[in-house]
């Protein structure tokens, strides 16, 4: 029996957390002892597999020095009383504290997922240059660095994080299988409270900078007035929700530009909508995307991290630059206003493969990576 380590910030919403979460309640029982660490006050603590999971005091995503040190000294006294084959690492604060406990408890394999990074273009020069600093410096202490995207990949080589010889590709994973959802489409429209004739378009994501959701409110305002039956709608929850929410009233958009906050049907919202917008300005790879083209929807991004992994302009969508919101919403207008393009896209969107991004053999590629690891350190 391998006992299996997985370290996380938190428990919040996000790709990294339910990734992680599936993992740790799907590894094979019958050759896996898994268990995992997390910073305390997370949304989705209660999702954790029954008897996995344990806190790690003072771990949280602000940078504190003080606590960062507390959180290091509880994390090593963890890892060395779980005494771990495979210490699993996700994000970016438990990446680099959560590597450095792994190393120090001399745990045998030592793997960090990028999910994305902790370093990004808007950061100042000196905050960026010491995150990847300290990406470098732990890379040392990892068997294995795995990347959800090709465009991150090639981030960390150009930083000279780590090694190629380190560098694995493993999807971030989507159950696909509840894709697309089954419901009644007017039903749906209905519980948003629009109508059931609404031209839906919507983006998933977390109300935070990365996610960019004032861009998506800013194309809304743009974009709506010449088109009395579109909607927009935002669904997910975070720190800039409120200020959205009263930036669409102030506009005079809140009952066609709607924030929902987080909601748990969100692949029905999906297969109620008619386009899928993107306004990250970084990401691994989003999950998002994964979803709105296995449920069929056209998508316009902008061209951030992972999205060209799988967006094919002309062929599922159309993508443009970062930052590029004339651009943005230049394409969002003709793919709304061009019925048959949008349904040439469609199905564009519904033939991507996406076999790599099954969260199952997402699973099975990191019991796999496990045991690879494990083999060559005898």
């Amino acid at each position: 029996m391998v006992k299996v380590l997985h370290i996380v910030t938190r428990l919040d919403f996000g790709g990294a957390q339910a990734n992680t979460l599936y993992t740790v309640a799907h590894l094979d029982r019958e050759r896996f002892d898994v268990g995992l660490l997390a910073g305390p006050g997370g949304i989705l603590d209660e999702k954790a597999a029954p008897g996995t999971l344990t806190y790690a005091p003072a771990l949280g995503r602000a940078i504190s020095p003080v606590a960062d040190l507390r959180a290091l000294g509880s994390l090593y006294g963890l890892v060395r009383r779980a005494a771990p084959a495979v210490a699993h690492t996700h994000s970016s604060k438990a990446g680099i504290l959560g590597r450095l406990a792994a190393a120090a408890a001399r745990v045998p394999v030592v793997i960090h997922t990028f999910h994305g990074f902790g370093f990004h273009p808007g950061q100042s020069f000196f905050k960026r240059n010491l995150f990847i600093l300290l990406e470098k410096f732990c890379a040392r202490f990892s068997d294995a660095l795995v990347f959800v995207s090709r465009d991150n990949m090639a981030t960390a080589l150009a930083a000279g994080i780590g090694t190629p010889e380190q560098y694995r590709l493993i999807r971030s994973g989507v159950k696909l299988s509840a894709y697309p959802a089954k419901i009644s489409r007017a039903g749906k429209l209905a519980g948003l409270g629009l109508p059931p004739d609404a031209f839906v378009v919507t983006g998933i994501g977390n109300a935070k900078p990365q996610k960019n959701p004032g861009d998506f409110l800013e194309a809304a305002a743009r974009l709506l007035p010449s088109r009395p039956k579109a909607y927009f709608v935002f669904v997910g929850g975070g720190e800039a929700l409120d200020g959205l929410r009263a930036d669409a009233a102030r506009r005079g958009l809140e009952r066609r530009c709607l924030f929902t906050g987080w909601r748990a049907d969100s692949a029905e919202i999906l297969a109620a909508s008619d386009v899928f917008a993107l306004t990250s300005l970084w990401e691994g790879l989003p999950r998002s995307l994964v979803e709105a083209f296995k449920t069929g929807l056209p998508a316009v991004c902008y061209r951030a991290d992972g999205v060209a992994d799988i967006l094919r302009d002309g062929v599922n969508g159309y993508s443009v630059e970062k930052n590029d919101l004339d651009g943005f919403c230049s394409a969002l207008a003709k793919v709304m206003d061009d019925a048959a393009l949008r349904t040439s896209l469609a199905a564009g969107a519904a033939a991507t493969d996406l076999a790599e991004f099954d969260i199952d053999h997402m699973v099975r590629q990191q019991e796999q990576l496990y045991l690879e690891l494990l083999a060559r350190k005898g």
